[in-house]
């Protein structure tokens, strides 16, 4: 039977007064009740940011709902690749593709990536690619600052458990993100950087390569910077 209203009132005061008279009483939950608790999330009391493996992480924060993004993303986009990987690629947002599968890069922007990688002379698994949020903007519009706030201490955690050796930061966001500035990636780009004592490379992102060709050549440009750096490690 459920008590609601004036009875449940008077029944919190009795309850009240016979605790005080130094009486105690187990409650029980009805079948309702039970339902509700197995609907909740268990609360485990982990620290993500204390978390030492990236699948850990993963499985810790897959399930924000910090911003409102979480409530119309369709995956939780946390990214993929080299866990121990020497160079980690940094987008802006998941695409449609993307919040779909729930894999970065994986759309059109996502093909020539993976062309740009192996014309590097390495794999696309051999790498980490992720984006500065992990949940897609709605109509792949651009990630707001409030967003970004929420979700760029999973980017920060995700490179720091990774350690790479070069960070390329593909288009505005990602590099404005990482380097804390407002400045456009047009005058970003061919300039070496540091996050946390790691060489941070920018470039245009594929995207802007597929809205417009001449971006190939400078982002070619950027990752001979970046394979040349790799090689002297």
């Amino acid at each position: 039977m459920k008590i609601t209203g004036e009875g449940a009132d008077l029944l919190g005061r009795y309850l009240q007064a016979e605790i005080d008279k130094g009486k105690s009483y187990v409650w029980e939950m009805g079948p309702q009740e039970e339902q509700e608790k197995e609907k909740m999330p268990p609360e485990t009391g982990v620290d993500p940011f204390k978390l030492l493996s990236l699948s850990q992480f993963n499985q810790a924060i897959c399930e924000c709902q910090k911003c409102p993004l979480g409530k119309t993303r369709t995956r939780f986009v946390f990214g993929e690749g080299n866990k121990n990987a020497r160079l980690v690629f940094v987008g802006e947002a998941p695409g449609a593709e993307e919040d779909k599968q729930g894999r970065p890069f994986v759309g059109a922007a996502g093909k020539l990536l993976t062309k740009i990688i192996e014309a590097m002379g390495t794999k696309r698994e051999d790498v980490f690619i992720c984006n500065t949020i992990k949940c897609r903007p709605p109509d792949n519009r651009p990630p707001q600052p409030a967003e970004i706030e929420q979700c760029e201490p999973y980017l920060f955690h995700q490179i720091k458990l990774i350690a790479p050796k070069v960070i390329c930061p593909l288009g505005s966001h990602a590099a404005q993100t990482i380097l804390k500035t407002k400045d456009p990636i047009g005058k970003l780009r061919n300039n070496v950087y540091s996050y946390q004592g790691i060489p941070v490379v920018p470039t245009y992102h594929p995207a802007a390569c597929l809205y417009d060709p001449k971006n190939k050549t400078a982002v070619w440009q950027d990752m001979q910077k970046i394979m040349k750096m790799l090689k002297n490690e």
